[in-house]
């Protein structure tokens, strides 16, 4: 890669996620480490973030493009060796910014769950970023890290130390937090495009390869609470899960071509899980909740009239929220031969946006400051997942930034 004058670019910095990010490498990154400007459609509006930051940003430049803009996209882009963008829905506004970035072999993360608009990226990139040794890496968010990172870590932890391959991966999550509007716009946006339906294969994200009956059968998103012997509790599809499984066995699939595969048959599924008094109740309860919820917006009278009590774009749950807000992953990994691994991962902060942001920006810093010690060596491009471009240097980040990471528990 040329030298470039910044080691990452912000963009969407004027955004709710955005200004967070600028938060962030504000307080935990050193000036003179990495060398970073903030971006957006809008100049007044980043310089007014650039001043609510105060001196600690001073030196930090500003550049504007418009994410429809293609020629001033270019330009922001070929400035920056790795481009972090929280500007979505992704859909719309995501398309000419990840065109630059391979185009112009500049390492890329963002925080979409969008998987069609990813299932897009690679059918029309991923051959050339991988020539190229271009790292585009969505999903760096609270979907899908803990999920892919976490699965990773145990199907090494379960190869290394006991010697045999993987059979299957289960991830129990609690939580508490807020939605912000980016979020919910990315929502309706894969709805009013007619993607949903899309969105429901299970293999989505998958290499192109044909599927057995029982592949699909076994991979279906669960729909209805269970007891899980396991956890000695009840649980509850996670509504998460159709974004973080395809992630997740993308990534399988991607190892398995590389012959680093996670097992034969390997297979993976994820749930929210209730403790006790009246977990069944809980599980029950917010099942049949959410099933309402989605069937309400998917209905255009009933939406408009929730409209205006939800948070809308540039919106998103308050400082003292997402300060208490926190969220807990349980892994349990099965080997072959039956014995059973547990891991963990775990943080203080509202899901959606402090860990989120965490998230993001440490997968950034990733690419910035330890490319060379990165899954595969610096040669390795592609649309990629956080397991497959990033990998333990990823985890060792999130342990120093605080975050509890744990495996063979």
């Amino acid at each position: 890669m040329p030298e470039r004058e910044y080691d990452v670019v912000l963009y969407g910095a004027s955004g709710f996620t955005g200004k967070q990010t600028v938060q962030y490498f504000a307080k935990h990154v050193k000036p003179d480490q990495v060398h970073w400007a903030i971006a957006g459609r809008n100049r007044q509006k980043l310089e007014v973030v650039k001043a609510q930051i105060g001196a600690t940003v001073a030196n930090v430049d500003v550049l504007e493009a418009d994410s429809q803009d293609q020629e001033a996209v270019d330009a922001m882009v070929s400035q920056t060796r790795v481009l972090l963008n929280t500007a979505g829905p992704f859909t719309l506004y995501g398309d000419a910014i990840v065109n630059a970035c391979v185009r112009l072999k500049t390492h890329y993360v963002d925080i979409t769950g969008e998987t069609p608009w990813v299932k897009n990226l690679i059918v029309r990139y991923h051959s050339q970023a991988a020539s190229d040794g271009t790292r585009i890496i969505p999903f760096c968010g609270f979907d899908s890290v803990p999920s892919d990172l976490g699965v990773y870590l145990v199907v090494r932890h379960i190869q290394k130390e006991l010697g045999v391959p993987c059979s299957a991966v289960k991830a129990y999550f609690q939580l508490y937090g807020g939605f912000n509007g980016g979020t919910l716009a990315s929502g309706f946006n894969l709805q009013d495009s007619g993607q949903l339906a899309l969105a429901r294969d299970p293999f989505l994200l998958n290499p192109q390869k044909e599927h057995s009956k029982q592949e699909m059968e076994q991979n279906q998103d669960p729909e209805e609470p269970q007891y899980d012997r396991d956890m000695g509790t009840w649980v509850a599809p996670f509504f998460m899960g159709p974004i973080n499984t395809r992630v997740v066995r993308r990534s399988s699939a991607l190892y398995d071509q590389w012959q680093e595969a996670y097992g034969p048959d390997f297979h993976y599924q994820e749930y929210l899980k209730f403790d006790e008094p009246l977990a069944w109740i809980k599980a029950a309860g917010l099942t049949a909740g959410m099933a309402l919820f989605t069937g309400a917006l998917q209905q255009p009278p009933v939406r408009s009239l929730l409209a205006p009590v939800l948070p809308q774009p540039g919106s998103g749950p308050s400082e003292k929220l997402m300060d208490e807000g926190w969220f807990r992953c349980d892994l349990l990994g099965i080997a072959m031969d039956g014995r059973k691994v547990h891991g963990l991962i775990r943080d203080q902060g509202d899901p959606g946006n402090r860990a989120t942001v965490k998230f993001l920006c440490e997968s950034a810093l990733s690419l910035a400051l330890n490319l060379d010690a990165l899954p595969g060596g610096r040669e390795r491009g592609g649309i990629l997942t956080p397991a497959t471009g990033l990998g333990d240097v990823l985890a060792d980040r999130l342990r120093n930034a605080g975050m509890t990471i744990a495996v063979g528990l």
